[in-house]
């Protein structure tokens, strides 16, 4: 079954390399400059390309869904958008992971010129193959939604007052994980007609990111055009 639909999602693949790297400790982010333009200008992203750009499963925008509801507390509302997010992000991979290897990815970039490095710890910044990447960035989120000082689930306990600036965090390493798909596998995605839902996701993760200023703007620069694009077509608020 994986050999017949690796036969089948060998089209369109972009010559865009991403590092996969896996470790202990935290990530970070570094730009190089490369020149990839070889006499010719490169061609158009699938992911910006009609009418893959356009395809949603919702018409409108994501307004009423992120904004906080009447009478719930912020931090919950924090708390249980983080752990959705984290699991939906999860699902996409999990279902093009076996085309993540360290010989397609060997790197975790994000496009042309953008590699993310992870910082081991010792503090020290490697580069590291995707998947590795990939492996150790959830894990740490997991670990830390595991974390009843930090996420509680028993009634008593309050959130910290941190909270804030560890969902950023968060939000910052998980888009990192949709740079790396659209980037890198959106033409998996398309094979797998998982297009509209990828889409949605990612327009109500931004929608919500946006709302509570989760993400700032040199995090989301690999997928600034997206983000732009959406925002004209109405779908992000």
């Amino acid at each position: 079954m994986i050999s017949k639909l690796s036969k089948l999602c060998s089209f369109g693949k972009k010559g865009n390399k991403t590092s996969k790297h896996k470790s202990v400790g935290s990530s970070s982010s570094s730009v190089a400059t490369t020149n990839s333009h070889h006499g010719s200008s490169p061609s158009r992203p699938l992911y910006l390309s009609n009418p893959h750009v356009n395809n949603m499963l919702v018409r409108g925008n994501f307004k009423t869904i992120v904004e906080l509801p009447k009478y719930v507390d912020l931090n919950e509302w924090l708390a249980f958008n983080t752990f959705e997010f984290f699991n939906h992000i999860n699902l996409f991979y999990g279902s093009i992971t076996n085309f993540c290897t360290s010989q397609t990815c060997p790197t975790m970039s994000a496009g042309p010129g953008v590699e993310y490095t992870w910082s081991d710890s010792l503090s020290k910044k490697v580069k590291l193959p995707a998947p590795q990447y990939i492996d150790y960035m959830t894990t740490s989120i997991q670990n830390v939604l595991n974390d009843e000082s930090i996420f509680p689930t028993k009634a008593g306990p309050d959130f910290p007052r941190e909270l804030p600036s560890v969902v950023k965090k968060m939000f910052g390493q998980l888009f990192r994980l949709f740079a790396h798909i659209y980037h890198d596998h959106y033409d998996k995605v398309l094979c797998l007609n998982e297009e509209p839902h990828f889409n949605s996701l990612f327009a109500h993760f931004i929608s919500f990111a946006r709302e509570f200023d989760l993400l700032d703007k040199k995090e989301i620069q690999p997928l600034a055009e997206l983000i732009d694009t959406m925002l004209k077509n109405g779908v992000i608020c």
